[in-house]
């Protein structure tokens, strides 16, 4: 059975707009409520609990109100934590012994988005088959459970130390982070009240900006997706860091002294190769479809194995625990350090990041020396739901013509995004030139193919 509603993180959409209704929301909360009730395996007369938590855009309001609603007439307590970061809780849902964690986010997405995504009781991301039984559950009818059997709702006070503590513990006792002027770039999301507090307890000297959130503001030019307010502020006031997180807190970037940017891809070689380096790097590393080909050339150089998963964090998470590996992540920022947290943690990710720079005494720019990244384009095409790049002639045609020309040299990736209506035209290669033309052709061909469906 194919899922309906669930993309590669969780549901999401424009709210106003299905699946992303206050109703649906409501029953969505009901049939999650009634599988996991069904799985319970304590006391018969203890209620299982769910945690829920949000980022910080405006209609997290209704959508936290509706899923309560849903979870209680299914019999299920609900914990309420407010804003906070996707991987807090994962952590908090695990450190609370709640069977599922919610939260409400659209990620990296402007404020009129929002979604749903779920941690299990092990705080990683449901599997595919519990998704699959929960959207069979929607069809079923919402019968609201007897009042004695009504799931209660209660408010966790402490949850910011709580996962302040647990960020800061991922960090080696012997080192700290004092005469480190750094920058942090929040996005007016989920970690604005979290982050500043963790580096400046490790002794940074924090300047903090995207901390001001209005539920309109959140990933508004800031933040990981729009680095330039960062770049400003690392330059205007001297630092010796920049980081910037997305508005969910699972995507990290960083911008050194100078002014430039160091993506997913080279922080996470450099956590792997310092891991490497002090004999705990066990079996390789896992990129993506999109990892750039630079990285895994330089991991080869470094004899670290390198493996691609399907784009998507719950994909490469799957892929490091099939092979047994700790490390993995994506060129957006998404970094697994499987040994810290069992999912992708922006402020986990930065600090193991630090923990490389503090020890080597060295630059990121130092520690990336030996990687070449190659030219890569992305560009996103708008598309319909009914349009598959693999049954348009015209798009098929070009591929081949493009695959042949950069053959050795590059290489091309079609894929259609699994949180927007869209399709990622991906050329990457040695010449710059030759990578923005073809991606520029592939993209228009893909848009007049789309217009003519």
């Amino acid at each position: 059975m194919s899922r309906k509603y669930f993309g590669t993180d969780g549901i999401r959409g424009r709210v106003g707009d299905a699946p992303i209704t206050p109703e649906f929301v409501m029953r969505l909360g009901y049939a999650a409520g009634r599988i996991l009730a069904a799985s319970d395996r304590r006391a018969r007369n203890e209620r299982p609990s769910v945690l829920i938590g949000k980022d910080t855009r405006i209609s997290g309001y209704m959508l936290e109100s509706a899923l309560e609603a849903g979870l209680s007439a299914a019999g299920v307590d609900v914990l309420l934590v407010g804003p906070m970061p996707t991987p807090a809780i994962a952590y908090l849902t695990r450190a609370l012994r709640c069977q599922a964690g919610i939260v409400i986010s659209a990620s990296h997405n402007p404020y009129p988005d929002n979604g749903i995504k779920f941690f299990g009781a092990t705080g990683t991301k449901l599997a595919d088959k519990v998704e699959r039984a929960i959207e069979a559950a929607l069809d079923d009818p919402m019968v609201c459970m007897p009042s004695e059997k009504l799931g209660k709702a209660r408010r966790i006070e402490d949850a910011d130390g709580r996962y302040i503590e647990f960020c800061k513990s991922t960090y080696p006792t012997e080192l700290d982070l004092r005469g480190m002027r750094i920058v942090l770039d929040c996005g007016h999301g989920a970690t604005y009240h979290i982050a500043p507090s963790v580096f400046h307890e490790l002794g940074a000297e924090v300047i903090a900006i995207g901390v001001s959130p209005d539920g309109l503001n959140i990933n508004l030019d800031c933040g990981s997706t729009h680095p330039a307010a960062l770049q400003r502020a690392v330059l205007e006031n001297k630092a010796n860091l920049g980081i910037a997180f997305d508005g969910d807190g699972d995507r990290v970037l960083c911008i050194d002294a100078d002014g430039k940017a160091f993506d997913g891809d080279l922080l996470l070689y450099i956590i792997a190769c310092h891991r490497n380096k002090q004999g705990l790097l066990k079996g390789g590393v896992v990129g993506t479809l999109m990892t750039n080909l630079g990285l895994e050339h330089a991991f080869d150089k470094n004899k670290i194995p390198f493996a691609r998963a399907a784009v998507g964090d719950r994909y490469v998470l799957e892929m490091m625990e099939e092979k047994g590996w700790s490390y993995g992540g994506e060129s957006s920022g998404h970094i697994i350090c499987r040994d810290k947290h069992g999912t992708g943690d922006a402020i986990i990710s930065a600090l193991q990041v630090l923990h490389a720079l503090r020890a080597s005494k060295r630059t990121l720019k130092e520690l990336t020396k030996d990687v070449v990244i190659y030219p890569q384009v992305l560009i996103n095409v708008p598309i319909t739901k009914d349009f598959d790049f693999r049954d348009s002639i015209p798009v098929q045609a070009l591929l081949v013509d493009a695959n042949a020309e950069l053959k050795g040299n590059g290489r091309v990736l079609l894929r259609n995004s699994g949180t927007e209506p869209v399709l990622r035209v991906m050329v990457e290669g040695k010449d710059a030139d030759q990578v923005r033309e073809w991606a520029d052709k592939i993209a228009a061909c893909v848009k007049t193919s789309a217009a003519a469906t």
